[in-house]
């Protein structure tokens, strides 16, 4: 699919394909803009398994995972089983997975053991997880006072995520919860320009500032908790609750999950959304049917800002490199 791109009023570069659910990123490849996430707290291995074979009926064919989701096996397995079923082709499915902080010595080891969990030979999309480095032994989603390295070469771990490129582990390279000036500071020294930037971002934060300082670099924003996060033990319905969201949705006979949706594919983001509930699937999949107009993004435009997923547990005014929540979001929050 050949990917017309055209500047918008924001400074944004959006995909004017985009609604044929994909978008071009700047190494080339494609990515389906509307992604199944697969962390839950419970991480039963049938659920999961299940909940990935019913979206590839439905038409979902982006997978988000990481290695402290725990995810990588069961989705790993749905996804073989499914190509040797004939359901889908493996090139036509887009894997995600992360590079999560104990792993920053040695991107490559680390990718290879994500890839053997999966079952596959490589996987399109790796991600820093998270600018923070943690000690080799914490393989558990929230750390210890004890467990932080003072220190982080993104330099050093950068250069492993190109070595995992270079060796065809992986199609594209990319950050997870960067702000831009951490963003700034990859950019100088990186020989390959990270391909993506997945964050949190919805109708309640809808990160302006990223989302036009990665235009200007061509760096694909990616957004996670679409919703907001609800479900999560972190996450909140203020989203898909807000009134605001709700209007628009019955304006528009759709749903506020399907609005928040189309807001962030209108914003020119991929979106990964999470459930293993059939209708939810086909519900948040609907939102490439729906149009917002401009009153409709006028009016989400009103809604007051909050972050949800702070990250808290990765600041401390002892161990950890970032002393206050603004550290680590470089007062991006």
């Amino acid at each position: 699919m050949h990917c017309v791109y055209k500047e918008r009023k924001e400074g944004e570069s959006v995909c004017a394909e985009m609604r044929s659910n994909q978008v071009r990123l700047n190494n080339g490849i494609t990515i389906p803009v509307i992604g199944m996430g697969t962390f839950s707290m419970e991480n039963d291995r049938k659920t999961t398994e299940n909940g990935v074979h019913m979206a590839l009926k439905i038409g979902y064919r982006h997978f988000d995972t990481a290695k402290i989701y725990g995810s990588e096996p069961a989705l790993g397995n749905a996804l073989r089983e499914a190509i040797i079923d004939g359901v889908v082709e493996r090139e036509d499915i887009f894997v995600t997975s992360k590079l999560w902080g104990s792993d920053h010595n040695d991107p490559v080891s680390a990718l290879k053991q994500s890839l053997q969990k999966l079952g596959m030979e490589y996987v399109d999309m790796y991600l820093v997880h998270w600018p923070v480095k943690l000690k080799p032994w914490v393989c558990y989603p929230v750390p210890k006072e004890e467990d932080f390295e003072k220190v982080l070469d993104m330099e050093k771990t950068w250069s492993g995520m190109e070595k995992c490129l270079e060796m065809g582990l992986c199609r594209s390279i990319g950050v997870s919860n960067f702000s831009s000036t951490k963003i700034e500071a990859l950019l100088d020294f990186a020989s390959v320009p990270p391909a993506v930037n997945q964050v949190e971002m919805h109708p309640m934060w809808r990160q302006k500032k990223l989302r036009d300082f990665c235009g200007d670099y061509r760096i694909h924003v990616s957004a996670y908790s679409p919703l907001g996060g609800p479900g999560n033990v972190w996450g909140s319905t203020a989203v898909v609750n807000n009134p605001i969201m709700q209007s628009i949705a019955l304006k528009h006979r759709s749903t506020p999950a399907q609005v928040a949706l189309s807001w962030g594919l209108s914003k020119g983001a991929s979106v990964i959304v999470k459930s293993f509930n059939e209708d939810r699937l086909k519900e948040n999949m609907g939102a490439l049917d729906l149009k917002l107009d401009d009153y409709d993004l006028l009016e989400i435009e009103k809604m007051e800002e909050e972050k949800i997923m702070k990250g808290e547990f990765l600041v401390n005014s002892t161990t950890s490199p970032y002393k206050t929540i603004q550290h680590l979001w470089d007062d991006e929050i």
